[in-house]
């Protein structure tokens, strides 16, 4: 038989048996080339100064190529193993390895590269649905449309023909350390002996979990006010990533075979057909198969933890934007102010005014605030300056003279802050210090942030602010002092009124404009959660087709197992429930500890990405599940028609 007769027939059969080869390609070129080509169109330039969508596409990109090259190489050393009987035959009939790489590299350019066009054109028709998503995610007025891109078509051959050439890399070193017996012998190679656990394997599994339970118990603490520095906080976060990773390999590594051993001892030796398919076939491979599962694991764990933490972002934008501007549009001009009211009058749109003075007063916060948040912080937390309004600018508030409240704040500030319901607080005042007694946080938000940056205000008896106001210390006094919020009658005048501002407005420091500022971030948001999403979808999928094809090995070498179970007279049935029980634990095992690690890691900072926390975090992790599911289902179906075909 001619050589290219044998590529031929050995594609046809490659093609029919090893499509989830072809599909890893066509699906990673997809992929990539549809990322890319959103990278270089134009319509990434969402808004006038806001930042280039090309250059953050430009940094996902890089950390795609990771992901696509750790996939295919998988994929690849998979494909070879299962095609090891192949190889040996051919140097068994006299072929030399050199013979054997250079008809497998042309066998595999005509798949990889046919495969690969396959990509480029699916990604091609795929980008204008991306591109839809992202322009309503980011809330641009762009009109999505097919646009082929040059650039991203060299970008992504370059960067495929490099994966290729690693991929002849390892298949060259694959043919040329294995023998003909080896090649024989590579997929009936169990992954280890059954055995008797050791006990240092209980305590290697032991040790995990505690590793776990450690760096869940310090991601607790961490803002939390107990690390006080910086360099305490960076060490923190490095112990906390280091315990959870060594403590999940060393959990896949002893306590996985440790606890199912003694699953297998309570049955007293009488194991089931359902135990011998799932908890047996584990048990033997998961010492093998822990850095995969580690690695896995976390690669889930950080794309549901940045998936939530980018939507939490997302997710809050109108509340953190009303925390910056109390009402529609905040003045702090009075000139632009003037030019826009008469604009509204000019345009017959109602509206309703608060007007409320400000003046700048240094504090003594150190009984009513931790002082180990601004030790971490550098800041001086015994004089620090403090915007104080009156007393009116709550409606039915009644301070007494010696009393004082902060407002603009929500719990989890006052989490962040370690904020006490009572205590002293000292006010410097032109005549000497005032004292006050602390009575507690109110949320509403009063003020713009052009006079907060960020903190609450203090609220404070009429008489004291009179007092305070009389003589202010000027080297602390912003240029205005006085707050303008006006709130649009009805929400249909809202985006006219936003256009009339944006005439108005001469300086966008002192003036904002709510519905302009939930735009902007709108965009700049929904443009990393965008990015985000789409990395976390390749984690995902990427990681559900390792673990797919992890699956689609093991049944392969255990099919001599389900030929002798059918002899014996199980049913189809019988074993399906064993292997259903098998995938429950092999993909809900890394999903579960998935989810746990992200939740940890979202629950000890959530609070400096948005105002909400379960729903965005909740939704995340339900879509995850339900994509991770699917490859679930599908080895249990991969596993039916083995059993099928064993007989």
């Amino acid at each position: 038989m001619s050589t290219g007769k044998l590529i031929s027939q050995s594609l046809k059969k490659n093609l029919k048996n090893y499509y989830l080869y072809v599909f890893a390609l066509i699906f990673s070129a997809a992929l990539y080339f549809s990322f890319v080509t959103l990278q270089y169109d134009p319509a990434m330039d969402a808004a006038e100064g806001s930042i280039k969508g090309e250059a953050a596409m430009g940094v996902a990109s890089i950390l795609l190529i990771a992901i696509v090259a750790v996939f295919l190489a998988y994929a690849n050393n998979l494909f070879m193993k299962r095609r090891s009987k192949e190889i040996g035959l051919y140097q068994l009939v006299g072929m030399s390895k050199q013979k054997v790489f250079w008809i497998l590299s042309v066998e595999n350019s005509i798949l990889y590269f046919g495969a690969l066009l396959g990509g480029v054109f699916l990604g091609f028709a795929s980008s204008k649905l991306l591109m839809m998503l992202l322009i309503n995610i980011a809330g641009t007025e762009d009109v999505a449309s097919l646009r082929f891109s040059g650039a991203a078509l060299a970008q992504t051959l370059i960067v495929f023909f490099g994966i290729f050439l690693i991929t002849l890399l390892m298949n060259y070193f694959y043919i040329k350390r294995k023998g003909i017996l080896s090649l024989f012998h590579t997929e009936s190679t169990t992954e280890m002996k059954a055995g008797k656990i050791s006990i240092w394997e209980i305590l290697i599994g032991l040790i995990g979990i505690l590793s776990i339970a450690t760096g869940y118990y310090v991601s607790s603490k961490l803002f939390s006010g107990d690390f006080s520095t910086t360099n305490e906080l960076l060490f923190a976060m490095l112990f906390i990533l280091a315990a959870v990773i060594i403590g999940t390999y060393l959990f896949y590594k002893g306590s996985i075979r440790f606890l199912f051993n003694l699953l297998r001892k309570k049955k007293n030796g009488y194991l089931t057909i359902r135990d011998v398919l799932s908890l047996s076939s584990i048990m033997f491979r998961m010492k093998s198969n822990a850095l995969l599962l580690t690695i896995i694991t976390t690669v889930s764990a950080l794309a549901i933890g940045l998936l939530s933490l980018s939507y939490i972002s997302y997710y809050s934008v109108e509340k953190t934007a009303q925390s910056n501007v109390a009402a529609d549009f905040s003045f702090a001009n009075q000139e632009d102010y003037a030019t826009f009211t008469d604009l509204l009058a000019e345009n017959q749109i109602t509206f309703t005014d608060k007007e409320v003075k400000i003046v700048q007063a240094y504090t003594d916060l150190s009984d009513v605030m931790s002082t180990r948040y601004f030790e971490a912080m550098d800041y001086n937390q015994t004089r620090k300056t403090m915007p104080v309004i009156s007393e009116t600018a709550i409606k039915g508030l009644d301070l007494a003279k010696d009393e004082s409240m902060m407002s603009g704040f929500s719990d989890d500030d006052a989490s962040l802050f370690q904020m006490k319901d009572s205590g002293k607080l000292i006010i410097e005042g032109p005549n000497g210090a005032i004292e006050t007694s602390f009575m507690g946080l109110e949320r509403e938000f009063l003020v713009s942030s052009y006079f907060t940056f960020g903190m609450p205000v203090l609220l404070v008896d009429q008489s004291v602010f009179d007092e305070i106001a009389k003589k202010p210390d000027p080297s602390i006094q912003m240029e205005s002092t006085v707050y303008n919020g006006i709130t649009i009658n009805h929400e249909a005048n809202l985006d006219k009124a936003n256009e009339l501002f944006m005439q108005a407005s001469t300086d966008d420091y002192m003036n904002k404009s709510r519905p302009q500022l939930i735009v902007d971030m709108k965009t700049m948001m929904g443009l990393t959660m965008f990015i985000v999403a789409f990395l976390g979808l390749t984690f995902l999928i990427t990681s559900g087709c390792i673990l797919y094809f992890k699956q689609m090995d093991e049944g392969e070498d255990e099919l001599p197992n389900y030929t002798i179970l059918r002899k014996l007279g199980f049913t189809e049935q019988d074993m399906l429930k064993g292997i259903a029980a098998k995938q429950l634990f092999n993909f809900g095992i890394p999903l579960i500890l998935g989810l746990s690690h992200s939740y940890f890691a979202v629950q000890s900072g959530w609070f400096l990405f948005g105002t909400e926390l379960w729903a965005p975090m909740l939704i995340v992790m339900v879509i995850y599940t339900v994509l991770y599911s699917i490859f679930g289902l599908l080895s249990v179906l991969y596993y039916k028609k083995l059993i099928k075909d064993s007989l």
